[in-house]
């Protein structure tokens, strides 16, 4: 079974924690920033056009699952992470699992965790 999107959104916090304490800003670098990172997916609302929802902090951007590109809304500094993480090899099939199962169930993710 694939990964939930509880688990892709924890990769994702992962990932931008350590993207970022590598940097060499790290003494203005405040991890807890991600503690409300989230990841959502609302099949009802366009069907036929995949999509996930990234929300950290305050700010919320809609991503494609079909090529990656952001649909709308801006996550500021920390878009440009977001899109090298949504680039890396496994994660929009990842989140495609995540849209079809939700499909599958009518956007109840049953047997996952629900976010």
């Amino acid at each position: 079974m694939g990964k939930t999107l509880s688990e892709l959104g924890n990769e994702l916090k992962a990932f931008l924690v350590e993207i970022q304490s590598d940097s060499h800003n790290k003494q203005n670098f405040r991890p807890e920033r991600y503690n409300n990172l989230k990841l959502s997916m609302d099949i009802a609302k366009d069907p036929d056009n995949p999509y996930v929802d990234i929300s950290i902090s305050m700010s919320l951007a809609q991503y494609s699952l079909r090529t990656g590109e952001k649909l709308s809304g801006g996550l500021g500094p920390d878009e440009r992470f977001v899109l090298r993480w949504l680039s890396k090899t496994n994660t929009l099939p990842a989140l495609m699992d995540c849209w079809r199962l939700r499909e599958k169930y009518r956007g109840k993710a049953v047997g996952v965790d629900e976010d």
